[in-house]
């Protein structure tokens, strides 16, 4: 079994909305952009430069469910490997929970720097969704559910 790491954050903005980011691989580079440069779409996978390798990754949503995995391609069917998001409602916004499993190697410094980085992309989608979200954003209204 492997080490996870869970961080959530509240975001003032519906649930609908930011699964909606989330879910779009396209948007990577804006709020990840430690992991990703860029990204291209391939079949039913995405293919995320990380800058040093291409990450191959299979996104799964359910809105109904809240869930937004972000998984290793090509370890599926056999593994589910990668990082799992889930997006609860919270009065008129959300709470974002995201999970990933960390290498068995990854220890004190840079666990922590891990968890750092985690940390700032969770204010980076919060920070996106919010701004969306606000009446006075022009388009808002569209990315509103």
């Amino acid at each position: 079994m492997q080490r996870a790491d869970t961080q959530s954050i509240s975001i003032a903005a519906p649930k609908c909305a930011v699964i909606a980011f989330l879910s779009d691989p396209r948007e990577f580079p804006r709020w990840a952009a430690g992991f990703a440069r860029a990204v291209r779409v391939e079949g039913d996978d995405w293919l995320v430069d990380t800058g040093e390798r291409e990450v191959r990754l299979r996104v799964r949503v359910s809105p109904e469910l809240g869930t937004v995995d972000y998984l290793a391609a090509d370890a599926l069917p056999d593994a589910e490997v990668g990082a799992f998001s889930r997006v609860v409602p919270n009065g008129e916004g959300c709470h974002l929970t995201f999970t990933q499993f960390l290498s068995g190697d990854l220890r004190g410094p840079d666990l922590a720097d891990q968890r750092a980085v985690v940390a700032i992309e969770l204010q980076t989608v919060r920070a996106l969704c919010e701004r969306a979200a606000a009446p006075d954003v022009v388009g808002a209204s569209d990315r509103r559910c």
